[in-house]
C-alpha cells in the first residue's frame, strides 16, 4: 500500500484539480516504476505537505529521490528551473514528466539539513548559494517560460485582503501590501529566483557541500530571495532586525535598504492562520523606519 501523508492528503482537498491528483496518485507511481526502471521505498518521514518524495533505485544501481508534485501555484516551474540551473547549486534533475509534474532528482548523501548547523552558519551558506543561481541569468536566454514574482505576491495580497476582519493593525498591514506590490513589479536587472530559498531546502550532499532542492522559480528582484531565510530566524529577526538585514545583505551584496523593504512587507502583509501573534507585527513595526 502507498503511504500518503495526511498533510499531503489535507493539501490535496483544497481544489479539484489536487483531488484528482491525490486519486491517481498510485497509477502514477507505478506508470513511472515501470517508465524509468526504478525500485521505490518508503517515502521520507512519511511528513510530505505538497509532494510525496522516496528514495528509489534505477536498474543501474543508482539511487535517486522520486518526487511526486501535487499541483501548486508557487511550484509550478520547478522542473524548468532545475533544467536551466543544471546542478549548478542545485540537485540534478535526472528525468521529468512534465504533464504529472514528476521528477527523478540526485539524491543528497548524507542529506541533513542546513537548519542543523548554527543560524549565523546558514547566513553565510544560502548567500553563497543564491549567488550562485543568480549568475545564470544573464547567461542564458530562456527566461520567457518563467513568470515574474508579481503574479506570486498578487495571489498572497489577495490571500491577505481576504482575512481583512482578522487584521490586528490595519494600517500597518495595508502598506505592507503597498510596498510588496511595489517592489514586485517588473524590472530590466530581474533574475530567475529560487523564493523558497530557506536553511530547510538546502541538504548536504557529497557532490558539491551544499545543494538546494524544492526551489519555486519566478523572474524578479533579487533581493526577494533572501527574505524566506530571514523570516525563518524568526527570534534572531525578532531580537536585532535591521542588523540581521544588513548582515545578510552584506553576505549576498544586495541592497539592504530593498532587503529591509521586502522583509517588512511580509513580516506585515503576509497571509496567516494565526493573526493573533503580535510578534510578526513588531517585526514589521521595527522595520518600518
Amino acid at each position: 500500500m502507498m503511504i500518503i501523508s495526511e498533510q499531503l492528503k489535507t493539501n490535496c482537498q483544497k481544489s479539484p484539480e489536487r483531488r484528482a491528483w491525490l486519486s491517481n496518485l498510485p497509477a502514477m507511481l507505478g506508470q513511472l516504476t515501470d517508465q524509468w526502471s526504478l525500485r521505490v521505498g518508503q517515502p521520507f518521514g512519511h511528513t510530505g505537505t505538497c509532494s510525496w518524495i522516496a528514495p528509489a533505485e534505477r536498474a543501474d544501481g543508482t539511487q535517486p529521490v522520486l518526487k511526486l508534485a501535487m499541483p501548486h501555484m508557487e511550484g509550478r516551474d520547478e522542473i524548468a528551473g532545475l533544467r536551466l540551473w543544471d546542478g549548478d547549486g542545485t540537485v540534478r534533475l535526472l528525468e521529468a514528466d512534465d504533464g504529472s509534474g514528476a521528477m527523478l532528482l540526485e539524491r543528497c548523501l548524507p542529506g541533513s539539513m542546513l537548519k542543523c548547523e548554527p543560524e549565523p552558519k546558514q547566513d553565510e551558506i544560502i548567500a553563497s548559494l543564491v549567488k550562485r543561481i543568480w549568475q545564470l541569468t544573464p547567461q542564458r536566454n530562456a527566461l520567457g517560460e518563467f513568470r515574474p514574482i508579481s503574479q506570486m505576491i498578487d495571489c498572497w495580497c489577495h490571500e491577505t485582503i481576504e482575512q481583512r476582519h482578522l487584521w490586528p493593525d490595519a494600517g500597518l498591514v495595508s502598506e505592507g501590501l503597498r510596498v510588496l506590490e511595489e517592489l514586485a513589479r517588473p524590472a530590466p536587472n530581474d533574475a530567475l529566483l529560487a523564493t523558497d530559498l530557506h536553511a530547510g531546502n538546502v541538504l548536504r550532499s557529497q557532490r558539491e557541500p551544499w545543494l538546494v532542492i524544492d526551489p519555486k522559480p519566478f523572474i524578479g528582484d533579487r533581493s526577494y530571495d533572501l527574505v524566506q531565510h530571514l523570516i525563518n530566524c524568526e527570534v534572531r529577526l525578532q531580537d536585532d532586525p535591521l542588523g540581521l538585514v544588513h548582515r545578510v545583505a552584506d553576505l549576498a551584496e544586495i541592497d539592504a535598504e530593498r532587503l529591509r523593504l521586502w522583509t517588512f512587507g511580509r513580516a506585515a502583509a503576509d497571509p496567516r492562520e494565526d493573526w493573533s501573534n503580535t510578534r510578526w507585527m513588531d517585526i514589521a513595526r521595527a522595520l518600518a523606519i
